[in-house]
C-alpha cells in the first residue's frame, strides 16, 4: 500500500466520515446496510485516488456515495427471469385448455379461414402478406409490383370483407342492395 495514499485518504476523505454517515442514513431505507454501503464508497474511492487524486475530495466522496445508492437501487429493480423453483411442489394449479375450449378455438380459426378463402384473390394475397406474415406495407407493394396507397385500400377492404363474413353482411336497405349486387359483381371479376 502507498503511504501517501493512506495518509491522503484519512486526511480528506476519512475526516468527513460522520458527515458520510448522516447522509446515508438520510438517503438510503436499509439500516442494516449502512456500513457495508460505506465500506463500498471507501473502496471506490480509494480504487479511484490509486489512479489519479480527485480536486475535491469531498464532493467526490458524496458524488460516489449518490451514485454507489443509485447504482443499487438500479440493480435491485432487476427481476430475475430464472424459475423460482418446482411449481408442483407447490401445488399450483396449472390452467389446462379444457376440450371445450380447445374446439371453440377451432370453430373460431375454421370460421375465419372461410372468411379469408372468400375473399377476391388480389385482396386475400396482400391481406395474407400485411397480417399474417406481417410484411411491412412497403415491402407487399414492391413485391407485388403495386403501390402502397393499392396496398392500404385492399387492406381495408380485406378487413371489411372479413367482418361481414365473420361478423355477418350489415343490414342493407333496398337502395343498398343494388350497390351489393354490383359489389359482387366486381369482386367477381377482380378474381378473375
Amino acid at each position: 500500500m502507498d503511504n501517501a495514499l493512506d495518509a491522503w485518504f484519512v486526511r480528506e476523505i476519512l475526516v468527513h466520515e460522520p458527515a458520510l454517515a448522516q447522509f446515508l442514513r438520510r438517503h438510503w431505507p436499509h439500516s442494516d446496510e449502512l456500513h457495508d454501503l460505506r465500506q463500498e464508497v471507501y473502496v471506490r474511492i480509494y480504487e479511484a485516488a490509486a489512479k489519479a487524486l480527485p480536486q475535491q475530495p469531498k464532493s467526490f466522496l458524496f458524488t460516489t456515495a449518490r451514485h454507489l445508492m443509485t447504482d443499487r437501487l438500479r440493480r435491485g429493480r432487476v427481476v430475475s427471469i430464472e424459475p423460482a423453483g418446482d411449481f408442483e411442489s407447490l401445488n399450483v394449479l396449472v390452467d389446462e385448455v379444457s376440450p371445450e375450449h380447445r374446439f371453440g378455438a377451432r370453430q373460431i380459426l375454421k370460421r375465419l379461414a372461410d372468411a379469408l378463402d372468400r375473399l377476391p384473390g388480389r385482396c386475400r394475397e396482400i391481406v395474407w402478406l400485411r397480417r399474417v406474415e406481417e410484411l411491412p406495407q412497403k415491402e407487399v407493394a414492391a413485391r407485388l409490383g403495386i403501390s402502397e396507397k393499392a396496398v392500404e385500400k385492399q387492406i381495408a377492404r380485406g378487413m371489411r370483407l372479413l367482418a361481414e363474413h365473420y361478423y355477418g353482411s350489415p343490414a342493407t336497405s333496398a337502395d343498398s342492395s343494388g350497390n351489393a349486387a354490383r359489389d359482387a359483381a366486381r369482386r367477381d371479376r377482380e378474381t378473375r
